[in-house]
């Protein structure tokens, strides 16, 4: 058995695996923050995918420092009656429940959280939620500080009332405890500023408060021990903070890296494709040297492989997988039992979107945010399908479908992945760097998860020019893209099979979105209607993903999963 199904502890808790759901904003909320079904549903199917500890998104302690909108409130009794039922649902899956208490600090707006927001220092931030704008938070007096504890204190006595297991302390990524032991942001001359002592003085003193609170409840402490920009935390001074975290009583520690300033980008903090796997386990592996408490390992960890070697080296004792469990909420089981799981591109479609205001989606897993709508699905049973097209569409249906009827796959190329390969050589997909790795290993996985089920595959066959090899088959479905007018297909995958797309000048030119628009809308039209007429009689015809209509991978692989799921 994997390491990373054995049980550990975290304080006096038994944690049934290794594997954490680290809190990520979902907007699955109501606009005051009190959890809804949606939310339930949403972490639900994590707990029944497996996951050991689901932690619930962060929360603020203070009103003053909501930082998104619809994020999950608790800051005042009346959220207690939602996280109860939430936290019973966890339990009653067999999961432990925790959450994250995070204070924006000054990585908030007042049109956000409704009040003036608070900081170490009166210095600009650059806020981005929905719309982007600068502010200049209010510089917290001492007695605005001894507030701010003791609301972190009530918070933890909520979630200790509400059934939450352990409780976690955001000290990461450019929000408040994270402001005040960040150099840069903090400008102090008083105790809380200055010497590295004085600057986690803020953080230490809400630990040693919430753990006043809460008694026994264990207590995770999250930071960032590497900002990534000049003026920033540095790995020698974010592990000295995590070790005094654990002198003063942290019962783990959770720890990441990157800040909003981070340098290229703040996509650091979540690491995009471009960036190796295990991103930030060596500062993990640091700190765990210097510890003797459990220490919980996040970034890029998806690969079954790396998360049991970060386990089973003692690099790490939990690890957590953000994206990896949106993109699969059954990575566990899927592991216990051999099986090959749905892969994250590392796209973070998932939180770019949601800067944007849109509720949590993924391009690989069209069920996300929507869970409970998919509650009441009706697969297909016990028929015989055929998919034309092995593209990330045609490959999610047969993968979706596989366990309860025949499936073949016609794909006229010699091998699966499509056009969705070229994504890859292309210089963004999405918002992000893109790179080729990420979208071989996504369709190779997906490609060995349909054999596993029994799929049949068919390269090199060109339905069209045969149609007989339909005719045993119940339903038909189209998967097989979209088309370049003018002919401009051959030219586009050859130009950047010659690594064309990353030339600087072709780089800035395909990076603008007018140009992006164009080869994905207009200059390509969907194959499906000229593929229809392939079916017999009394055959049905399913069309999804491109060639039902030319378009991005998010909108094409979500109507693979409505189709499958919602016929």
């Amino acid at each position: 058995m994997s390491i990373l199904l054995t049980p550990a502890r975290i304080g006096g808790v038994e944690i049934k695996n290794r594997i954490v759901m680290p809190p990520m904003t979902t907007r699955l909320a109501d606009d005051e923050g009190h959890v809804t079904d949606d939310t339930i549903a949403y972490y639900m199917t994590r707990v029944r995918g497996g996951v050991g500890m689901i932690t619930v998104e962060m929360a603020s302690p203070e009103r003053a420092g909501r930082h998104r909108r619809r994020e999950l409130g608790i800051y005042d009794d009346r959220f207690l009656p939602g996280l109860l039922r939430l936290v019973e649902a966890i339990h009653g899956g067999g999961a432990r429940a925790s959450i994250q208490l995070g204070h924006g600090g000054g990585h908030t707006r007042r049109d956000i959280c409704g009040e003036t927001p608070v900081a170490p220092s009166a210095i600009p931030h650059s806020v981005y939620e929905v719309t982007n704008e600068t502010i200049v938070p209010e510089a917290m007096t001492r007695d605005r500080i001894a507030a701010a504890v003791i609301a972190f204190a009530q918070a933890g006595a909520r979630a200790k009332a509400a059934g939450f297991d352990c409780v976690e302390i955001h000290a990461a990524h450019g929000y408040l405890i994270s402001q005040f032991a960040t150099p840069f942001e903090n400008r102090r001359t008083d105790e809380y500023g200055g010497s590295l002592e004085n600057r986690a003085r803020f953080g230490l003193e809400v630990l040693r408060a919430v753990k006043a609170a809460v008694g026994a409840m264990p207590v995770i402490y999250r930071l960032s021990v590497d900002d990534y920009f000049p003026g920033g935390l540095v790995p020698e001074d974010g592990t000295q903070i995590a070790t005094w975290a654990a002198q003063v009583g942290a019962d783990a520690l959770h720890i990441a890296a990157g800040h909003y300033r981070s340098l290229p980008s703040g996509e650091r903090m979540i690491p995009p494709m471009a960036y190796p796997d295990a991103t930030f386990l060596d500062y993990a592996a640091a700190v765990k040297r210097r510890v003797s408490i459990p220490v919980i390992a996040v970034g890029r960890l998806g690969d079954p492989e790396r998360a049991t070697e970060a386990v089973a080296t003692g690099k790490a004792d939990f690890v957590a997988l953000g994206r990896t469990l949106i993109a699969d909420p059954d990575w566990v089981v899927k592991l216990a039992r051999g099986e090959p799981a749905r892969r994250c591109l590392a796209c973070n479609t998932c939180v770019n979107e949601m800067r944007g205001g849109a509720q949590l989606h993924c391009v690989v897993n069209g069920a996300v945010g929507q869970e409970r709508r998919f509650q009441s699905a009706r697969p297909p049973t016990n028929r015989r399908i055929a998919v034309i097209g092995a593209g990330p569409a045609g490959l999610t249906y047969a993968s979706l479908v596989a366990a309860q009827n025949s499936v073949t796959v016609f794909e006229r190329a010699a091998r699966a992945g499509g056009a969705f390969r070229y994504a890859g050589k292309a210089p963004l997909f999405q918002e992000v760097v893109a790179n080729p790795q990420s979208f071989d290993r996504y369709i190779g996985q997906l490609e060995a998860a349909c054999v596993g089920w029994g799929v049949t595959f068919r390269y090199g066959v060109d339905v069209a020019s045969a149609r007989e090899l339909l005719s045993p088959f119940d339903c038909i479905v189209i998967a097989t893209g979209a088309t370049y007018r003018f002919g401009l297909g051959p030219l586009v995958t050859a130009l950047l099979d010659c690594g064309v797309g990353r030339w600087p000048i072709v780089r800035r030119l395909l990076s603008l979105a007018s140009v992006r628009d164009w080869f994905y809308y207009r200059v390509r039209r969907p194959s499906g209607a000229a593929l229809a007429g392939l079916a017999l009689p009394g055959q049905q015809v399913v069309v999804i993903g491109d060639a039902l209509t030319a378009g991005k991978s998010r909108p094409a692989i979500a109507s693979a999963f409505e189709a499958t799921l919602r016929p």
